[in-house]
């Protein structure tokens, strides 16, 4: 029979937001004990490790909202951390760029909106966009100089590796089975394992509802799966931009569009889209979780979704199978691209938190108890908002 061991607070989860937590609560209460249960074998193999690696500052957040505040002190904080540890960072600049008349009236909208989170966007028109960028073609575009990239899964070890020298450890292959809470505390058990915590902080993304409703609570969303498809330029094409590129967003959607990224490696990716994944962790349409996949179809949030965007879940999902209709996307910007250009690379799981509505949930969504507190929706930018927010989540433990 297995021993059971006591830590003040475990954290389940080891990608960004679970490492930043580890790290934060330790150099404020040093000396806890502090476990990490992570269901991989190492750290950071979903979200974190699979998104773009941009660092965000807070272009399209609605002004006062949490993600807001969180970008725009969380872009600060990431890039001090990079300079401090060492870790590579470059503060290359975006450029939201218009091709027709609707989105340069979008476009002039998200001028405003930079305006109000503290940015200070310069306009450009079609003669200054060709000549800031000479493979981008467009009406006008907005460029906001303090976007960068960086690399969060050197970040997140980093971040681990400071929780680990601050007393924390690091239980891998430990998926959470149960979770329950009393007067004494939480009792957690993962596989044989039984652990007992004064706390517990939910940071395990894709699955972060599963883990809610794990202890016996019933939030009133569910986690829907969304996987953003991306293709890496030929190396040839390593300097065909300067800037990130990005179209003009559909305001109604938290998806941001196929845009052009330079990686902190030297490659350009073109990408994500947005198509309904048929698992937590589908990241090709050969995946398929069966269990997943009827919980999801199950929901009613997600019909009354789908109702509402079906044209553009058709448009994604035949983008996703066509190619060509994936390239065209980045066509609309970037012509002298072409089929041969874009060679295969990994794709990434948005979890998106949907209500039982049917609305997008938009910004960060706390579920607490007396001794717990789950992270039930933590959406883009949630990695450059890592700091912020784990400074948030230690907030309210106390």
């Amino acid at each position: 029979m297995s021993t059971e061991q006591h830590f003040d607070l475990i954290i389940a989860g080891a990608g960004i937001l679970g490492a930043a937590c580890a790290h934060i609560y330790l150099e404020r209460h040093p000396g806890k004990r502090v476990a990490i249960v992570e269901k991989e074998l190492q750290a950071a193999q979903h979200q974190t490790g699979r998104n773009s690696g941009v660092i965000h500052a807070g272009v399209y957040y609605q002004p006062g909202s949490l993600k807001a505040r969180y970008c725009r002190e969380g872009l600060e904080r990431t890039l001090a951390f990079c300079r401090r540890y060492n870790l590579p960072f470059l503060q290359c600049g975006k450029l939201i760029v218009a091709t027709d008349d609707k989105e340069e009236e979008r476009l002039n909208t998200l001028y405003h909106r930079c305006q109000q989170n503290q940015l200070s966007p310069v306009v450009l028109d079609e003669r200054q966009l060709a000549k800031e960028e000479n493979a981008i073609r467009g009406k006008a575009a907005i460029y906001v100089a303090q976007t960068g990239i960086t690399d969060y899964t050197a970040i997140t070890r980093t971040l681990l590796g400071l929780a680990q020298s601050a007393g924390a450890q690091i239980f891998y292959n430990h998926k959470v089975t149960a979770l329950e809470e009393n007067g004494q505390g939480i009792r957690l058990r993962c596989g044989e394992q039984h652990f007992r915590s004064d706390g517990f902080v939910n940071c395990a993304g894709l699955y972060a509802d599963n883990l809610i409703r794990l202890q016996g609570l019933e939030p009133d969303f569910r986690i829907i799966p969304f996987r953003g498809e991306y293709f890496r330029l030929d190396s040839q094409h390593n300097d065909i931009i300067r800037h990130l590129i990005y179209p003009v967003p559909d305001p109604e959607l938290p998806f941001l569009g196929v845009h052009l990224t330079r990686m902190i490696d030297g490659s350009v990716t073109v990408g994500p889209n947005a198509v309904l994944a048929l698992a937590r962790e589908a990241y090709s349409w050969r995946s398929i979780n069966a269990a997943e996949l009827s919980q999801t179809l199950s929901y009613p949030g997600l019909w009354k979704l789908l109702s509402q965007y079906w044209r553009s879940g058709i448009s994604e999902m035949y983008g996703s199978l066509n190619k060509r209709a994936y390239l065209d996307k980045a066509q609309r910007y970037c012509p002298q691209l072409q089929l041969a250009d874009l060679k295969p690379y990994r794709s990434g799981i948005r979890a998106q938190a949907v209500s039982q509505q049917g609305e997008l949930l938009h910004d960060f969504r706390f579920v607490t108890t007396e001794r717990s507190l789950h992270l039930g929706n933590a959406p883009s930018p949630a990695a450059t908002s890592a700091l912020p927010i784990a400074e948030a989540v230690v907030d309210k433990l106390s």
